[in-house]
């Protein structure tokens, strides 16, 4: 069995693929000064590029997990979610945490099969 990595950073690889599924690393906002709905749809845009790169797509995301610093933000969040998965709904998780650094609100992983 293989492993592939993708999109390396200095700390980890985006996008690393195992037994038929990508897993995506923990996501957040490049502008962590705007709304949380508005960093959910820039985090599930840069997923959605890191899925395509590694030969899947969005379609195909079978879970996730969602770190949220303020879980009284969580409607702005789950609206940019329905509006971007549509009826391809994954299960996911949302955890509140008390910090993600700087301004971000959100921080997002997904697991998807390779497509």
């Amino acid at each position: 069995m293989s492993i592939i990595r993708n999109i390396r950073t200095p700390i980890m690889h985006r996008a690393v693929e195992a037994n038929g599924f990508v897993f995506i690393g923990g996501t957040i906002a490049d502008d962590t000064s705007v709304s949380m709905g508005e960093q959910t749809r820039n985090i599930l845009g840069k997923i959605a590029g890191y899925l395509k790169e590694a030969g899947t797509d969005t379609s195909r995301v079978v879970s996730a997990s969602i770190f949220v610093t303020d879980l009284t933000k969580k409607k702005e969040m789950d609206a940019a979610w329905v509006e971007f998965f549509g009826d391809n709904l994954p299960t996911r998780a949302t955890v509140g945490v008390a910090d993600l650094g700087g301004n971000a609100l959100i921080e997002v992983v997904v697991t998807a099969l390779k497509g």
